[in-house]
């Protein structure tokens, strides 16, 4: 694969000509809690009290939003924002979406998913999910993918920006450095390796293991 440019700077690149657009694109990590753990709340307490649910239920509807939420974000990764763009329009869009930051990875304020896109986003998903489960399954259901998707942005950002002591967090932030500086078409997944195993998209265990994730 060639080499291709990527900027150390942790300073922002400008994407768009609109002084509005561009502060759209951008947004601060803590964001999306503000944002999303009331959410995860609201419908766990929907479940939970209004639902009538058992814990026990409310715990298997939410570990599979869990699960849902990181095939989702491993399918997410490799097959919508790795497109292979075709023209300048859709080079464009691919360069917005995620070339961006594969070119300037360590720009902080665009390492989690700006407001912008997130709630139309799990707007989208949740009228999905909908069609498949009663309102207080659902509610369940959508507290644990929703908890799956914060965990996810959190980490993301962590990952580019925390140094860890921790065995499983160091594994876990070689595994993304990999597909950052290494190999771009192989290690889709960010809070898992789960999927890349299954799909065949994991690093060899002949990986440089004294990659520089520093």
């Amino acid at each position: 694969m060639p080499k291709k440019y990527v900027s150390n700077s942790t300073e922002s690149n400008r994407m768009f000509k609109s002084d509005l657009l561009e502060a759209l694109s951008k947004v601060h990590y803590t964001v999306p809690l503000f944002i999303f753990l009331p959410v995860i709340g609201y419908f766990s307490w929907k479940s939970l009290f209004e639902g009538d649910f058992s814990v026990a239920t409310f715990a298997g509807y939410y570990l599979a939003g869990l699960f849902v939420w990181s095939f989702t974000e491993y399918f997410m990764h490799r097959f919508v924002f790795h497109f292979t763009p075709k023209g300048k329009l859709m080079e464009r869009i691919h360069f917005i979406f995620h070339g961006v930051h594969h070119d300037y990875p360590n720009d902080a304020k665009r390492l989690v998913m700006p407001p912008s896109v997130s709630i139309p986003l799990a707007t989208a998903f949740y009228f999905l999910f909908a069609l498949f489960l009663g309102k207080y399954a659902l509610g369940a259901f959508f507290a644990g993918f929703i908890s799956g998707y914060l965990f996810y942005d959190m980490s993301h950002y962590a990952l580019h920006h925390a140094n860890f002591k921790s065995g499983f967090w160091k594994k876990l932030k070689k595994h993304h450095m990999l597909h950052h500086y290494s190999e771009a078409d192989k290690g889709y997944g960010v809070s898992s390796d789960f999927w890349d195993k299954i799909f065949g998209s994991a690093f060899s265990d002949s990986k440089d293991h004294h990659h520089n994730l520093s």
